[in-house]
């Protein structure tokens, strides 16, 4: 009997201890892993809200930017690490197009968990100063003057081929020039040794304001407050529409459970309904859009049909 009981008491005390063995997440510091490099919509994205995530779950949240490769090395980062309290943060178009552009996926696309979905990138038009152009329909035309004299360049995949799939559409030719980061095309830019370029708000800002480059339009479906352009389906030509996406990603492999994810976009959305934080995000021209893993996932999905829909123009198909 005494071995009965002596076992009961056991299983109490061993009930009892679980909830401290199990600590909610998260246990230690989390890592947001940025796809952009600093100084993008994206990176001030993260940092603005790094701050108020760390204050609500009572541990170090460490941004770490690993810009390049269209995303993949940030992807391969996240994924590598094994560690559900490293997250991907950063826009869903650096990996919708690659199963366009690549021959052979160096990552698993299952292994992409939405978490949160959390702003929208306000996406501009740019050209040089130089260039003399008021318009986007100006720009159109100088392109159609000038078959095979003007070129383009943009921040991701998905934008590249929307970009490609318009001008092939209107018989345009407009020839595509790849960078690995966005301080070298905003300087060709302000150079005009490229002549159009398709990035975030954020990044292009400053050259703007002094002049050097002139923005044309945003590629949002609205009007962005605050911000004196037109969305390009205003300037007459919709089928530059993007939104901008960016959200929180996990690994599938890291084991994150549904309450971590959960939680995650519970505190991002409260986060974001602080009004200063929705100041500064304005100031960078990113407008706030909390949504849950689901909410993200089905964001996402728009994404892609809307891609696959321009893709098909440009008779480019899935190569995986």
């Amino acid at each position: 009997m005494n071995k009965i009981i002596r076992l009961i008491a056991a299983g109490v005390l061993a009930a009892f201890a679980i909830p401290s063995l199990a600590q909610t997440w998260p246990q230690r510091p989390v890592k947001l892993i940025v796809s952009l490099g600093a100084g993008s919509g994206a990176d001030i994205g993260a940092r603005l809200f790094a701050d108020g995530l760390a204050k609500r779950w009572g541990q170090p949240v460490v941004v770490e930017n690993r810009p390049g490769a269209d995303g993949i090395l940030a992807i391969n980062a996240v994924i590598a690490a094994q560690d559900d309290h490293t997250l991907l943060w950063g826009p869903s178009s650096n990996f919708v197009g690659h199963p366009y552009t690549l021959a052979k996926l160096p990552y698993d696309p299952r292994e992409l968990v939405p978490v949160a979905r959390v702003t929208n990138t306000v996406v501009a038009i740019a050209v040089p100063a130089s260039l003399n152009i008021g318009s986007l329909k100006e720009l159109m035309a100088m392109a159609r003057e000038q078959p095979g004299k003007l070129n383009f360049a943009s921040v991701t995949t998905v934008t590249d081929i929307i970009i490609a799939g318009y001008f092939k559409s209107a018989g345009l030719d407009v020839a595509k020039v790849s960078y690995k980061d966005t301080v070298s095309a905003l300087n060709d830019l302000i150079e005009a040794r490229i002549h159009m370029y398709g990035a975030a708000y954020a990044i292009v800002r400053t050259q703007a304001q002094a002049g050097r480059i002139k923005l044309l339009a945003v590629t949002n479906r609205s009007r962005v407050p605050g911000l004196d352009l037109p969305t390009v389906a205003e300037a007459g030509f919709p089928e530059l529409n993007f939104d901008g996406l960016v959200g929180l990603i996990a690994a599938r492999s890291s084991g994150i459970s549904d309450a971590a994810r959960e939680r995650i976009a519970a505190d991002v959305k409260a986060v974001a309904a602080d009004p200063v934080i929705a100041q500064r995000l304005a100031a960078t021209a990113q407008i706030n859009n909390p949504g849950t893993g689901s909410e993200f996932a089905a964001s996402i999905d728009e994404q892609a049909a809307q891609l696959a829909a321009t893709a098909r123009l440009l008779g480019l198909t899935p190569k995986q």
